[in-house]
């Protein structure tokens, strides 16, 4: 399997930029960008405030406002060369202006919303194989979400699931992501809204697959497809099922109460990290090495 080369930064948001998929409703008065500290490794990532930058706001309901508070935060650390992509649906996303886009920027940011706006509009377009390509073979491309548009960086995505009913057989809903990276699962605004019992059935029903929950104003900067690295104020949560001994998930009705054994949970501030397909967690990286490696032990 080819390495990439390329890296991801996916967020846990701060804010819905347009949806709130719990409750179906709207927020215009809620567009605080995420720590500007995040925002400044992006671009650290990317190269130099001069670099090109696409923000991509197909989730969002609100492309418009959330377009123009990325152009802000983005100007409070010195970048202009900012590029707003207001695409709509999967005729916007076959627009050649668009692609031709795509190739000569140097990272994209995807908005938060709807995850599932970004897969029926983006899911085996030219669009997304070309960034999964830019992703997979240069080194200096980046590819950033936040809130749905981490969630949506996966192959294996979560799309709809309250909370408040997580523990219950059938309430978190798994579809195919935009498969930037395989065999994890992430979540966003994993503490301020109470999604580890999400993570959890999802990671039941997918044991091969590691779970990423982000807190907001906190990321994972992931390279080579797979050493992470916490970045941002708050928490990251890492959920392994390999050595799940226990489930019920197979054999128990929609509706019913869940039950796991030895399912396994890491937490990472910032400057943790973890190697996702050795299961190893990392209490600190550093560019090019690893310090004080604590290794998964069976």
């Amino acid at each position: 399997m080819q390495i990439p080369k390329g890296k991801l930064l996916a967020i846990g948001g701060a804010e819905d930029k347009g949806t709130n998929l719990e409750t179906g409703e709207i927020h215009r008065n809620n567009l605080n960008f995420f720590e500007l500290g995040i925002l400044k490794r992006f671009v650290q990532e990317v190269g130099s405030t001069d670099k090109r930058i696409e923000v991509i706001t197909t989730a969002s309901m609100i492309p418009v406002e959330v377009g123009e508070n990325y152009q802000t935060a983005f100007g409070k650390i010195g970048c202009s060369n900012i590029g707003l992509m207001h695409i709509r649906n999967r005729a916007d996303a076959m627009n050649n202006e668009y692609v031709e886009r795509i190739k000569n920027c140097d990272g994209v940011m995807f908005s938060g919303g709807n995850q599932m706006r970004l897969t029926s509009s983006f899911g085996g377009t030219e669009f997304l194989a070309l960034l999964l390509k830019r992703y997979h073979e240069e080194s200096a491309f980046v590819v950033a979400g936040t809130s749905a548009g981490a969630m949506a960086m996966s192959n294996t995505m979560i799309y709809e699931g309250n909370a408040s009913k997580a523990h219950l057989k059938g309430e978190v809903k798994i579809t195919t992501g935009l498969g930037f990276m395989d065999d994890v699962i992430f979540d966003s605004h994993f503490e301020k809204r109470g999604r580890f019992s999400r993570l959890a059935q999802a990671i039941a029903t997918n044991p091969s697959c590691i779970g990423i929950g982000l807190g907001e104003d906190t990321g994972m900067l992931i390279t080579e497809g797979n050493k992470m690295e916490a970045i941002g104020s708050g928490l990251v949560m890492i959920v392994d099922g390999h050595d799940i001994k226990y489930s019920n998930i197979a054999d128990i009705p929609d509706g019913n109460p869940i039950s796991i054994e030895n399912l396994k949970v890491h937490f990472c501030e910032n400057g943790n990290g973890y190697m996702v397909n050795e299961r190893v967690f990392l209490t600190e990286v550093k560019e090019g090495s690893v310090i004080h490696k604590q290794v998964h032990v069976e």
